[in-house]
């Protein structure tokens, strides 16, 4: 499936169809379309799926476009300042993603929850219990706030990241908490309690802007009610 990405940290991306050719995405994330394309918008998979996708930060239903003659453009925009970030997917293969990170997919691409196995993980990693599942085959579009670096870890080799700023990793990624170590670290480092800890093998992508941390920036800008 041909597709282009245009832009650089307002993004936007245009991904053409030809007849019979589909992609589907969440509820409202088409910003406009060219050529014969016929909307279809259920919960994908049932009442049950979609309430577990709208925990992991998607919408209840998803929306299926299909081309239904000759070329058509479909164009996707994503919801904060980042990154457009296209996978491509073998069969089985599979992707780990923070929530709401989910842009769109070729029809063939399974979107599941992930549910963190380690109590701590899932209390103090970030994005909580909750995360978005990519499996293959098939190509799927996420969108990530802020740049993004892509990193490659051997067995056994590790990196510690603020978890806010993992964005997606492998399967094969051994994901952990790791305390802290030092009581001015914890009062003043300003990196609070908990560092993740991310070990090979495989992939690590890791996003320059949380969103969190740019909520939390704005707030400061916002206006208070007063009484």
């Amino acid at each position: 499936m041909k597709y282009d990405i245009h832009g650089t940290t307002l993004q936007t991306l245009d991904i053409h169809l030809n007849t019979g050719e589909s992609v589907f995405t969440e509820s409202g994330g088409m910003a406009w379309m060219r050529g014969n394309v016929e909307m279809s918008t259920n919960t994908r998979g049932g009442l049950l799926k979609g309430l577990a996708r709208s925990l992991a930060g998607e919408s209840l239903f998803l929306t299926t476009y299909t081309c239904q003659q000759g070329s058509a453009t479909v164009t996707f925009t994503p919801e904060a300042p980042g990154s457009i970030i296209p996978v491509a997917l073998s069969a089985t293969e599979s992707r780990i993603c923070q929530k709401d990170a989910f842009m769109v997919a070729e029809e063939s691409v399974a979107l599941e929850v992930h549910f963190r196995r380690k109590l701590g993980t899932g209390l103090f990693g970030g994005e909580g219990f909750i995360l978005q599942k990519l499996t293959g085959p098939g190509i799927a579009w996420v969108e990530i706030a802020g740049e993004v670096r892509e990193y490659t870890l051997q067995a056994g080799e590790t990196v510690k990241v603020d978890p806010g700023h993992i964005a997606m990793y492998e399967p094969s990624i051994n994901y952990d908490i790791t305390r802290v170590k030092g009581v001015k670290n914890i009062l003043f480092g300003g990196e609070g309690l908990f560092l993740a800890t991310l070990t090979g093998p495989g992939r690590v992508w890791l996003q320059s802007l949380p969103l969190a941390n740019l909520a939390s920036k704005l707030m400061q800008y916002m206006p208070m009610k007063s009484g």
